[in-house]
């Protein structure tokens, strides 16, 4: 795993993961390819950027010349970058289709060709589906019901058809909801956080109904970096164990963690295709030596006091600024690629 490739490592959950391998021994280079969308972001690299383990690539993994490129020149990859707002895909599928299910096969396409020695392919629980009850396992069927979750589920077969018909090896991690600091605000729990802060109310689907399984972000990658050293090709691992709460329940610990109370919070008709529970068996990451660490309180409360001392980061734009790069890290530059050292 000496030179690692990682896709979406200007995101959220990728640049935690960024970070985390950066410290690693056995990794000499890191690249991260990331297209700087509006929730991509330098700033959630930060000091990562001056490491000389790094170099980071503006770039679209739709674009199949760059991305053939790049992965000639890595041994493993990790791909995080993704359409993954639920919202945004009920609006426009098509772009979620093609990033997360087209631009999932040209990387697979690259890596075989490059015969790169594993690839670990980012998704999510909601490729499940709903349960009333119980909890899925990797070999559950697939019954996604939004276009994201959809096209997640999509891309999970396409990348263990790879394995199958190519002997890729790879491997999927479906993981819960993440949260942590850093994370951009339109997800819940930064949304709610930013909301409250700034004196404003936050709105509820439904009655709060609908449970999630809450992870932090660190635990998250630390599933994940273990399946990239020990999973085996061809397996799918969840990565769960976190904390189950209903929506209404979430509320009630920021509201609390914030300082304000239900006078802040006003109930909306529930969206299409809500699901009302999640849940996965994370038996076979368990014998792994998967085991999250991270506590709810300690979490979110790590949280809150990260946006707290962040205002700059979480203020309501539509898109977030594209921070030019510093002069002295760009080389061959141009608007679609900016590579920095």
């Amino acid at each position: 795993m000496r030179q690692l490739l990682v896709t979406g490592g200007a995101g959220f959950i990728g640049s935690h993961f960024v970070k985390r391998m950066l410290a690693a021994d056995d990794v000499e280079r890191i690249t991260v390819l990331d297209a700087l969308t509006y929730a991509g972001n330098l700033d959630n690299l930060g000091s990562a950027l001056d490491s000389p383990k790094l170099t980071f690539v503006r770039g679209n993994i739709l674009d199949t010349t760059l991305v053939t490129d790049l992965m000639a020149r890595h041994t493993a990859v990790v791909h995080f970058a993704a359409e993954s707002h639920v919202d945004h895909s009920l609006a426009d599928a098509g772009a979620f289709a093609a990033t997360n299910v087209l631009g999932t096969q040209r990387l697979l396409e690259a890596a075989a060709k490059a015969e790169v020695s594993k690839f670990v392919h980012v998704s999510t629980d909601e490729v499940y589906g709903p349960l009333l009850d119980g909890a899925a396992t990797e070999d559950a069927p697939l019954r996604p019901t939004v276009p994201y979750a959809a096209s997640k589920a999509a891309s999970d077969l396409v990348a263990l058809s790879y394995a199958v018909t190519f002997g890729l090896p790879v491997c999927v991690t479906r993981s819960s909801n993440n949260y942590g600091p850093g994370q951009h605000p339109e997800k819940v729990i930064p949304r709610f956080i930013s909301a409250l802060m700034r004196g404003e109310k936050v709105t509820v689907h439904g009655q709060g109904q609908h449970v999630r399984n809450w992870l932090h972000v660190e635990d998250n990658c630390a599933g994940v970096e273990l399946v990239l050293r020990d999973g085996m090709p061809g397996e799918a691992y969840n990565l769960g164990l976190g904390t189950d709460l209903t929506n209404r329940a979430l509320t009630a610990l920021l509201l609390r963690a914030c300082d304000a109370d239900w006078s802040r919070v006003v109930y909306v008709p529930d969206r299409t295709a809500n699901d009302l529970r999640y849940a996965m068996d994370c038996a076979k990451a368990e014998q792994l030596g998967y085991r999250p660490c991270r506590s709810l309180d300690d979490g979110l409360a790590e949280t809150v006091a990260w946006y707290q001392h962040h205002l700059d980061r979480w203020a309501p734009q539509a898109r977030n600024p594209q921070h030019p790069l510093p002069a002295a890290h760009i080389t061959a530059p141009s608007p679609e690629r900016d590579r920095v050292r």
